[in-house]
């Protein structure tokens, strides 16, 4: 199985081209004409009120770990009624004494109704499980924490 993934970037100079002047604020467009003005982290000069490749990275995972979950947990049989996270990344130096984000903390939030409700050993699993399947985890050096708690609704 095979599927490619396309967005459009967009940048153009509009002030002098130093590094303490050149503007960082760019332009992506997604599928669906989907449109998100980006700009590079405050602390590297960016714009405060855009998006950020620090915060489209950790977005990507905490999304994709959110529906790969929805797909384990609808397919053992729970009913989820709401998922809520607030990730946090961390930028820092790597082994090789280079800037990465070396870890992801995931916080879900998850409220559940039904019959069947997890418990924490049976919510871990289904954690781990989703962590495992998600093609974003699976192409990310940074390590990934789940700090999961399960809510009945």
């Amino acid at each position: 199985m095979s599927n490619t993934f396309k967005i459009d970037l967009n940048w153009k100079r509009s002030t002098d081209f130093t590094y303490d002047n050149f503007n960082r604020n760019h332009s992506l467009m997604f599928s669906g004409q989907q449109f998100l003005n980006n700009s590079a982290a405050v602390e590297y000069l960016g714009n405060a009120d855009m998006a950020n490749p620090e915060e489209l990275l950790v977005s990507s995972l905490a999304s994709c770990h959110m529906l790969t979950f929805l797909a384990v947990a609808s397919k053992s049989g729970y009913i989820v009624d709401t998922y809520n996270d607030q990730p946090i990344a961390l930028l820092e130096k790597n082994e090789e004494g280079r800037l990465a984000v070396t870890t992801i903390d995931l916080k879900p939030v998850i409220e559940f109704s039904g019959a069947k409700i997890p418990d924490e050993d049976q919510l871990k699993a289904l954690h781990d499980k989703a962590h495992r399947n998600c093609f974003i985890a699976n192409s990310i050096k940074s390590k990934v924490n789940i700090h999961a708690l399960g809510r009945i609704s």
